[in-house]
Order: structure tokens, then C-alpha cells, then sequence
């Protein structure tokens, strides 16, 4: 379970990204966090991974205070970024071996490896090449693995589809929705609101750093997301005219 409680984050230009967050994604949801670059979806996530601090509130993952306990809550989440950084010179197995042993399972096989990779789509012909010869989403598809091969029960996801082909970026949604099935806690920040109509059971819209709307599938397919999201977007036009 992922909880942010008063979360809150200001910059040393005194600029505050995030304003007091309450939030809470449980076991076996998909939460999508909406919004326009700069809405403090990112800020978000560092928080929750412990790159910068909070200037209050907390970000708890499995009720463990990140900022206390950064090592021991990181047990506990797996992070795919917008551009997954991995080694180029290594093979997509050599690279899921390096992260596996550096998350603690040193004794998984190849054919391990080989089997994940399978289960996110990636040929196999591409099990034993370089990654500075992938496409982006076949590196999306290797960060998805190493996420799923430390089997943590939250993932955090920033901008995942952005720059995919629509296979790819419709694969790696059924993977999360895979994920979900396994009870997996999953908070996906994006501004891709038809993607969100997709998988999300729930959703949230971020403006200038405060959380101003959470709705259910049910209350967001019944009221128009598309157009609650436009509206929102319309209002931020307005008013930096």
C-alpha cells in the first residue's frame, strides 16, 4: 500500500510543488495521477522514492516512513521512469541479472530471465542483444521485468507510455493490469487520460501541486473524464492569461 499523508514539498525558490497530499492506493488498484507538466506528479514520485525530501507530511510504502527508513521502504517498490536507464553495452538478460543480485535475488537462471521476459512480450531474439540497439519500448519492456523479478508489492510508474507506438504502450497496460491481478499497489503519473480510461480504477488530477479531484471508474466513466480533464486544463489557460 502506497500513502502520502499532508505530503507537501517547497523548493528552495520557495516554489511549492506539492501542497499537502493526502492520498492511498491499496492492494490490487491502479491509480492514475493526472496532469499538465509541472502539476508535481514527478515530485510525487521522488518523494515516495526518497530522491529529495519532504518540507513536511509523509510518504509511507507498506507503513513505512520512506524518510526514516529509505532502505527498508525501497524493499518494498519497484520504479519504471519515462526513460528506463539501463546499461547499453549489456544484453537485456545481463542487465535483468545485474538488478536482480543488486535487489537481493542472486540465484534466479537464465532461463528465469528468459521466462519474464516472455510474460512482457519481448522477443526472443532480443534476449541476448545489446540494449543500445532497443527501441524505447523494448527497454520499457526490460525495466517492466526487472520490476516484476523483484516482486515488490507497490510499483511506481512516471510517463511510462510517453514516446510508444500504440501496441507497445496497449502490452505494457495489460501488464499492469496483470499486476493488478496479483494484488499489486500501482500509481501510474502521466497527463494520458485515455490511457487512464482504460485500466484505472481510480483517478486523480493534480494542479500546481494539490490533488483537486479522486474519482472512481464508475464516477469518472459516468461524468466524462475527457471532459472534466479539458475543462481543467481550460482553467489553467485562463488564469496564466
Amino acid at each position: 500500500m502506497l500513502q502520502a499523508i499532508d505530503l507537501t514539498k517547497r523548493y528552495e525558490d520557495q516554489q511549492l510543488a506539492l501542497d499537502a497530499l493526502n492520498l492511498e492506493i491499496k492492494e490490487g488498484e491502479i491509480f492514475f495521477l493526472l496532469g499538465a507538466n509541472g502539476a508535481g506528479k514527478t515530485t510525487t514520485i521522488n518523494l515516495f522514492l526518497n530522491f529529495i525530501d519532504p518540507t513536511g507530511g509523509k510518504a509511507l510504502i507498506n507503513g513505512i516512513d520512506v524518510t526514516r527508513e529509505p532502505l527498508e521502504s525501497k524493499k518494498y517498490v519497484s520504479y519504471v521512469s519515462e526513460n528506463v536507464m539501463l546499461y547499453g553495452n549489456f544484453t537485456a538478460r545481463q542487465n535483468l541479472d545485474f538488478f536482480a543480485k543488486l535487489g537481493g535475488k542472486p540465484n534466479l537462471t537464465k532461463e528465469d530471465y528468459y521466462m519474464r521476459m516472455r510474460e512482457v512480450g519481448l522477443q526472443e531474439e532480443a534476449f541476448e542483444k545489446k540494449l543500445k540497439t532497443f527501441s524505447k519500448g523494448m527497454r520499457q519492456k526490460v525495466g517492466l521485468t526487472i520490476a516484476i523479478i523483484k516482486d515488490a508489492p507497490n510499483i511506481l510508474l512516471d510517463e511510462p507510455t510517453a514516446g510508444l507506438d500504440p501496441k507497445a504502450a496497449a502490452e505494457l497496460l495489460q501488464i499492469l493490469v496483470n499486476l493488478k491481478r496479483q494484488g499489486k499497489s500501482i500509481l501510474m503519473c502521466t497527463h494520458d487520460i485515455f490511457r487512464a480510461k482504460n485500466i484505472a480504477d481510480r483517478v486523480g488530477i493534480m494542479k500546481e501541486g494539490r490533488l483537486v479531484m479522486v474519482r472512481t471508474r464508475d464516477e469518472f466513466l459516468e461524468d466524462d473524464l475527457e471532459k472534466i480533464y479539458m475543462n481543467y486544463m481550460q482553467e489553467m489557460v485562463i488564469e496564466k492569461v
